[in-house]
């Protein structure tokens, strides 16, 4: 079973995600990084934050359905 750390983790992933999917990147990093404090090898929130970072500086269209799109190998 989860102790109360993960359960933490799982919350605060979720709620990131969440706020990854309706554009709020700034909030999202912020719960992903709760994640880290926690799990600091958590490798889905690193990525995650990441992908916040770009849509920052490169937002993606109106329409976007919350799917990540690769530029480069």
């Amino acid at each position: 079973m989860f102790d109360e750390n993960m359960k933490k983790v799982l919350e605060f992933y979720n709620k990131g995600l969440a706020l990854y999917r309706e554009k709020k990147f700034k909030e999202g990093i912020e719960e992903f990084e709760k994640v880290l404090q926690i799990k600091p090898d958590d490798g889905p929130s690193v990525l995650y934050i990441q992908r916040c970072k770009d849509y920052i500086h490169n937002p993606p269209p109106e329409n976007w359905d919350g799917v990540y799109v690769m530029k480069t190998k």
